[in-house]
Protein backbone atom coordinates (compact mmCIF):
# COMPACT_ATOMS: atom_id res chain seq x y z
CA UNK A 1 0.00 0.00 0.00
CA UNK A 2 1.25 3.52 -0.75
CA UNK A 3 2.11 5.93 1.87
CA UNK A 4 0.03 8.92 1.97
CA UNK A 5 1.95 12.12 0.59
CA UNK A 6 1.94 14.93 2.85
CA UNK A 7 2.91 16.98 0.08
CA UNK A 8 1.46 17.39 -3.34
CA UNK A 9 3.40 19.89 -6.08
CA UNK A 10 0.89 20.89 -8.84
CA UNK A 11 2.25 23.32 -11.56
CA UNK A 12 -0.47 25.44 -12.93
CA UNK A 13 0.16 28.45 -15.87
CA UNK A 14 0.33 30.62 -12.53
CA UNK A 15 3.25 28.86 -10.85
CA UNK A 16 3.33 25.88 -8.53
CA UNK A 17 0.88 24.95 -5.43
CA UNK A 18 1.98 23.02 -2.95
CA UNK A 19 -1.01 21.37 -1.40
CA UNK A 20 -0.32 20.35 2.26
CA UNK A 21 -1.94 16.65 4.05
CA UNK A 22 -3.81 18.81 7.30
CA UNK A 23 -4.10 14.73 8.74
CA UNK A 24 -0.53 14.35 9.84
CA UNK A 25 1.69 16.31 12.27
CA UNK A 26 3.17 19.71 11.65
CA UNK A 27 7.13 18.42 11.25
CA UNK A 28 5.47 15.65 9.38
CA UNK A 29 5.00 17.69 6.78
CA UNK A 30 7.88 20.51 7.46
CA UNK A 31 10.32 17.66 6.82
CA UNK A 32 8.81 16.14 3.52
CA UNK A 33 8.26 19.96 2.01
CA UNK A 34 11.91 19.86 2.35
CA UNK A 35 12.81 16.73 0.70
CA UNK A 36 10.92 17.35 -2.39
CA UNK A 37 12.11 20.62 -3.16
CA UNK A 38 15.37 19.72 -2.05
CA UNK A 39 14.96 16.90 -4.91
CA UNK A 40 12.97 18.87 -8.01
CA UNK A 41 14.18 22.21 -7.28
CA UNK A 42 18.16 22.62 -7.14
CA UNK A 43 19.13 26.42 -7.40
CA UNK A 44 20.21 27.59 -10.84
CA UNK A 45 21.60 31.09 -11.23
CA UNK A 46 19.34 32.32 -14.21
CA UNK A 47 16.40 30.01 -13.88
CA UNK A 48 13.31 32.15 -14.07
CA UNK A 49 11.61 33.12 -10.89
CA UNK A 50 8.30 30.91 -9.96
CA UNK A 51 5.50 31.94 -8.32
CA UNK A 52 4.62 29.42 -5.22
CA UNK A 53 1.01 29.14 -3.42
CA UNK A 54 1.26 26.85 -0.33
CA UNK A 55 -2.33 25.53 0.17
CA UNK A 56 -2.61 24.35 3.99
CA UNK A 57 -6.20 22.85 3.72
CA UNK A 58 -8.06 22.40 7.25
CA UNK A 59 -4.53 22.74 9.04
CA UNK A 60 -4.07 26.44 11.24
CA UNK A 61 -0.61 27.46 10.83
CA UNK A 62 0.63 30.02 13.60
CA UNK A 63 2.60 32.75 11.98
CA UNK A 64 5.77 31.06 13.12
CA UNK A 65 4.88 28.23 11.07
CA UNK A 66 3.98 29.87 8.17
CA UNK A 67 7.32 31.85 8.32
CA UNK A 68 9.27 28.58 8.81
CA UNK A 69 7.58 27.31 5.50
CA UNK A 70 7.98 30.43 2.96
CA UNK A 71 11.85 30.17 4.15
CA UNK A 72 11.84 26.62 3.07
CA UNK A 73 10.75 27.60 -0.20
CA UNK A 74 12.59 30.52 -0.48
CA UNK A 75 16.08 29.04 0.40
CA UNK A 76 15.43 27.72 -3.73
CA UNK A 77 16.44 31.15 -5.30
CA UNK A 78 13.86 30.88 -8.10
CA UNK A 79 10.84 30.23 -6.19
CA UNK A 80 8.94 33.08 -4.35
CA UNK A 81 5.85 32.46 -2.02
CA UNK A 82 3.34 34.28 -3.39
CA UNK A 83 0.08 33.37 -0.79
CA UNK A 84 0.07 31.02 2.54
CA UNK A 85 -3.82 30.03 2.78
CA UNK A 86 -5.99 27.18 4.66
CA UNK A 87 -9.47 26.93 5.57
CA UNK A 88 -9.42 27.47 8.95
CA UNK A 89 -10.40 30.82 10.31
CA UNK A 90 -9.24 32.20 13.29
CA UNK A 91 -11.58 33.57 16.27
CA UNK A 92 -10.85 37.13 15.39
CA UNK A 93 -11.03 36.56 11.77
CA UNK A 94 -14.17 35.07 12.24
CA UNK A 95 -15.44 38.35 14.88
CA UNK A 96 -13.91 40.45 12.31
CA UNK A 97 -16.10 39.00 9.39
CA UNK A 98 -19.44 38.49 12.02
CA UNK A 99 -18.44 42.58 13.00
CA UNK A 100 -18.47 43.91 9.49
CA UNK A 101 -21.93 41.93 8.06
CA UNK A 102 -23.63 43.57 11.06
CA UNK A 103 -25.86 46.23 10.92
CA UNK A 104 -25.92 49.05 13.43
CA UNK A 105 -28.76 51.22 14.17
CA UNK A 106 -28.10 54.90 15.78
CA UNK A 107 -30.80 57.59 15.88
CA UNK A 108 -28.39 60.90 16.44
CA UNK A 109 -27.55 64.09 14.68
CA UNK A 110 -23.79 63.60 13.79
CA UNK A 111 -22.60 67.48 14.25
CA UNK A 112 -19.93 69.47 12.80
CA UNK A 113 -16.47 67.78 13.92
CA UNK A 114 -18.11 64.76 15.30
CA UNK A 115 -16.99 61.37 13.37
CA UNK A 116 -19.34 58.44 13.19
CA UNK A 117 -17.78 55.11 12.69
CA UNK A 118 -19.12 51.86 12.66
CA UNK A 119 -17.16 48.33 11.43
CA UNK A 120 -20.58 47.16 9.42
CA UNK A 121 -23.36 48.93 7.61
CA UNK A 122 -24.64 51.80 9.33
CA UNK A 123 -28.30 52.80 9.65
CA UNK A 124 -28.36 56.24 10.80
CA UNK A 125 -31.91 57.82 11.98
CA UNK A 126 -30.97 61.53 11.84
CA UNK A 127 -29.11 63.98 9.79
CA UNK A 128 -25.23 64.51 8.99
CA UNK A 129 -24.41 68.33 9.74
CA UNK A 130 -21.62 70.56 7.50
CA UNK A 131 -18.20 69.65 9.05
CA UNK A 132 -19.69 65.90 10.22
CA UNK A 133 -18.74 63.16 9.28
CA UNK A 134 -19.61 58.96 8.92
CA UNK A 135 -17.47 56.22 8.25
CA UNK A 136 -19.11 52.60 7.39
CA UNK A 137 -17.21 49.30 6.64
CA UNK A 138 -20.20 48.75 4.84
CA UNK A 139 -23.20 50.49 3.49
CA UNK A 140 -24.41 53.81 4.71
CA UNK A 141 -28.34 54.62 4.89
CA UNK A 142 -29.48 57.93 6.39
CA UNK A 143 -33.04 58.44 7.16
CA UNK A 144 -32.25 62.00 7.51
CA UNK A 145 -29.98 64.67 5.18
CA UNK A 146 -26.46 64.36 4.26
CA UNK A 147 -24.93 67.34 4.44
CA UNK A 148 -21.31 66.41 5.67
CA UNK A 149 -18.77 63.76 4.45
CA UNK A 150 -19.89 59.98 4.09
CA UNK A 151 -17.56 56.93 3.72
CA UNK A 152 -18.91 53.84 2.97
CA UNK A 153 -16.46 50.55 2.34
CA UNK A 154 -14.16 52.27 4.04
CA UNK A 155 -12.10 48.68 4.24
CA UNK A 156 -11.83 48.73 0.33
CA UNK A 157 -15.79 47.35 -0.41
CA UNK A 158 -16.49 48.64 -3.78
CA UNK A 159 -19.67 46.97 -3.65
CA UNK A 160 -20.99 49.42 -0.48
CA UNK A 161 -23.37 52.27 -1.27
CA UNK A 162 -24.50 55.50 0.32
CA UNK A 163 -28.21 56.21 0.23
CA UNK A 164 -29.74 59.51 2.64
CA UNK A 165 -33.44 60.92 2.39
CA UNK A 166 -31.55 64.71 1.16
CA UNK A 167 -28.69 63.70 -0.80
CA UNK A 168 -26.46 67.18 -0.25
CA UNK A 169 -22.91 65.88 0.74
CA UNK A 170 -19.85 68.03 1.09
CA UNK A 171 -17.78 64.61 -0.16
CA UNK A 172 -18.98 60.86 -0.86
CA UNK A 173 -16.34 58.00 -0.70
CA UNK A 174 -16.84 54.70 -1.51
CA UNK A 175 -13.81 52.68 -0.74
CA UNK A 176 -10.69 54.79 -2.19
CA UNK A 177 -13.35 56.11 -4.79
CA UNK A 178 -13.67 59.57 -4.01
CA UNK A 179 -16.91 62.16 -5.26
CA UNK A 180 -16.53 66.31 -4.11
CA UNK A 181 -20.22 67.75 -4.24
CA UNK A 182 -21.07 69.47 -7.25
CA UNK A 183 -21.33 73.19 -7.26
CA UNK A 184 -25.24 73.24 -6.97
CA UNK A 185 -27.96 70.71 -6.27
CA UNK A 186 -30.95 70.22 -8.33
CA UNK A 187 -33.19 71.58 -5.08
CA UNK A 188 -36.64 70.00 -7.23
CA UNK A 189 -36.21 66.67 -6.87
CA UNK A 190 -37.33 65.28 -2.66
CA UNK A 191 -36.47 61.16 -3.63
CA UNK A 192 -34.10 59.69 -1.50
CA UNK A 193 -31.30 58.93 -3.52
CA UNK A 194 -28.08 56.64 -3.84
CA UNK A 195 -24.34 56.68 -4.28
CA UNK A 196 -22.17 53.53 -5.63
CA UNK A 197 -19.71 52.86 -7.90
CA UNK A 198 -19.93 52.50 -11.48
CA UNK A 199 -18.19 49.80 -13.87
CA UNK A 200 -16.29 53.12 -14.44
CA UNK A 201 -14.75 53.11 -11.60
CA UNK A 202 -16.70 56.41 -10.58
CA UNK A 203 -19.37 57.19 -7.69
CA UNK A 204 -22.26 58.41 -9.15
CA UNK A 205 -25.63 59.46 -7.65
CA UNK A 206 -28.85 57.91 -8.73
CA UNK A 207 -32.66 57.29 -7.75
CA UNK A 208 -32.74 54.65 -4.45
CA UNK A 209 -34.98 52.53 -6.66
CA UNK A 210 -31.58 51.22 -8.65
CA UNK A 211 -30.43 49.13 -5.60
CA UNK A 212 -32.38 46.20 -6.01
CA UNK A 213 -30.44 45.77 -9.72
CA UNK A 214 -27.27 46.64 -8.67
CA UNK A 215 -27.13 45.19 -5.59
CA UNK A 216 -29.22 42.55 -4.78
CA UNK A 217 -27.83 41.36 -2.11
CA UNK A 218 -29.16 44.71 -0.13
CA UNK A 219 -32.19 42.57 0.23
CA UNK A 220 -31.23 40.14 2.26
CA UNK A 221 -31.19 41.39 6.22
CA UNK A 222 -27.99 40.49 7.38
CA UNK A 223 -29.60 39.60 10.64
CA UNK A 224 -30.85 42.13 14.03
CA UNK A 225 -29.27 45.76 14.22
CA UNK A 226 -27.31 46.71 17.26
CA UNK A 227 -28.86 49.86 18.62
CA UNK A 228 -26.20 52.66 19.50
Amino acid sequence: MMKKQNVMIKGTKNGLVLQLNDQCSYDEVKKELEDKLSAHYREQEDAPLIAVKIQAGNRYLTTEQEEELKELVRKKRNLVVEEVYSSVMTKEEAFKQKEESDIFSIATVVRSGQVLEVPGDLLLVGDVNPGGRVKAGGNIFIMGMLKGIAHAGCNGNKDAVIAASVMTPTQLRIAECLNRAPDSYDAAGNEMECAYIDDSEQIVIDRLQVLKHLRPSINRLKGDANHG
